[in-house]
C-alpha cells in the first residue's frame, strides 16, 4: 500500500476518518469505509495506549493507514505511538519554532531527531527493517490551532522534518475570540485558514484540517490536502438520529459535526 507521504509527495489528497472510541471493531469498520487514513485520538478521545496497540492492527486489517493524535508534544508518548505502528503522529498545540523542532525530534531517529529505537511491535508489520521504513514513511504532523501558531506559521513550516500540519479549527476559533467550532461565517476564521494553506503551499508542506463531510469540499478548494471528513462518534450520532427520524416519519434535522 502506498504510504501517506508518498501520496502527498505525488501531489495527492487524502481524506480521513477519526476514531475516539476505544474499540478495535470501530477502528476496523472505519478503515473498511475506505478512508485514506484513520486517526486514533489519544488526546480528547476515550483511548488509552493499551487500546492503541489493538486498534492499529485492526485499521491495517481493514485496509487503512493508521495514524494517531498524541495527548501532547511529549517525546515519550509520541515514540510509543510510533512503536505501536502508527504511520504518523498529529501533535497538539505547536505554537513556536522550538515546539515544532521538539515534535520533529520525537518522530525521527538520529541524526535527524532523538527518537529512541525499540520497534518491538511495529517491526513485525513492515516488509524491511523498521529503521529504514520509518525514515521513508513516518509522518510528523504538528497542529496549528492558535493565533500564536498562525503568526509563526512561516517559521514553523521552515523546520526540517515536518510533512504536514493539521489545523484544529475549534481551538483556533477560541483564540480568535469566536468560541469553539467552525466559524465559516467569520472572515477572521476563513482568512486564517487561507493564510495557513497559502503558507503551506509556499513551503511545500501538506495542509491538513479537521473537518466535516459537508465542509470538506470547501477545505479542498482552499488547498487542504489532508482532510478528516468525519469521526466515529459523529457518524454514529448522525446515523442514529437519521434512522430514528425516518422510523418516526420525521425530518431528522441531524447535522454531522466535529469539534
Amino acid at each position: 500500500m502506498q504510504g501517506l507521504r508518498d501520496i502527498w509527495n505525488n501531489g495527492g489528497t487524502t481524506l480521513g476518518g477519526w476514531v475516539s472510541l476505544a474499540s478495535p471493531v470501530t477502528a476496523e469498520v472505519t478503515a473498511r469505509a475506505g478512508f485514506d487514513y484513520v486517526c486514533i485520538d489519544t488526546q480528547h478521545g476515550a483511548v488509552e495506549y493499551s487500546d492503541v496497540v489493538a486498534m492499529i492492527p485492526a485499521i491495517e486489517l481493514g485496509g487503512g493507514r493508521p495514524i494517531a493524535r498524541a495527548p501532547w508534544n511529549e517525546p515519550g508518548i509520541i515514540g510509543k505511538l510510533l512503536d505501536a505502528g502508527a504511520h504518523g503522529v498529529i501533535i497538539p498545540m505547536v505554537n513556536t519554532v522550538e515546539e515544532a523542532q521538539a515534535a520533529v525530534r520525537a518522530c525521527r531517529y538520529a541524526p535527524h531527531g532523538a527518537r529512541s529505537s525499540g520497534p518491538t511491535l511495529v517491526q513485525m508489520r513492515t516488509d524491511r527493517p523498521y529503521f529504514d521504513w520509518a525514515h521513508d514513511n513516518v509522518a510528523c504532523i504538528p497542529m496549528i490551532e492558535t493565533v500564536q501558531a498562525v503568526e509563526n506559521i512561516d517559521a514553523i513550516l521552515a523546520v526540517p522534518g515536518i510533512d504536514a500540519i493539521y489545523v484544529g479549527p475549534s481551538d483556533l476559533s477560541i483564540t480568535l475570540g469566536l468560541g469553539p467550532g467552525n466559524h465559516d461565517e467569520s472572515a477572521a476564521f476563513t482568512d486564517a485558514l487561507d493564510l495557513i494553506s497559502a503558507a503551506c503551499a509556499r513551503a511545500g508542506v501538506v495542509a491538513g484540517i479537521h473537518s466535516t463531510g459537508a465542509l470538506t469540499p470547501d477545505r479542498l478548494r482552499r488547498g487542504y490536502r489532508m482532510v478528516t471528513a468525519t469521526g466515529d462518534l459523529q457518524a454514529m450520532k448522525f446515523g442514529l438520529s437519521t434512522e430514528l427520524a425516518q422510523a418516526r416519519g420525521e425530518s431528522s434535522g441531524a447535522e454531522s459535526s466535529m469539534y
